[in-house]
């Protein structure tokens, strides 16, 4: 069974963490998808488990 892409066509990059707004990879993780192995799938869906329920860092104070 293949491992199903967590896309959700919200393709938008944070500039601050290089994560995708949609689907928390990384531009890296996005662009080899495709020829990942379904192993390597699947770690790359626990690093965007563990990013999604990490605490988000502080927000920066405008003007500091």
């Amino acid at each position: 069974m293949s491992v199903e892409s967590p896309c959700i066509n919200v393709c938008k990059m944070d500039a601050r963490s290089g994560l995708c707004l949609g689907c928390a990879r990384t531009l890296e993780e996005i662009t080899c998808w495709s020829r990942a192995s379904d192993a390597e799938k699947r770690r790359i869906l626990a690093r965007v488990a563990e990013r999604q329920t990490a605490p988000a860092p502080p927000a920066r104070a405008q003007g500091l």
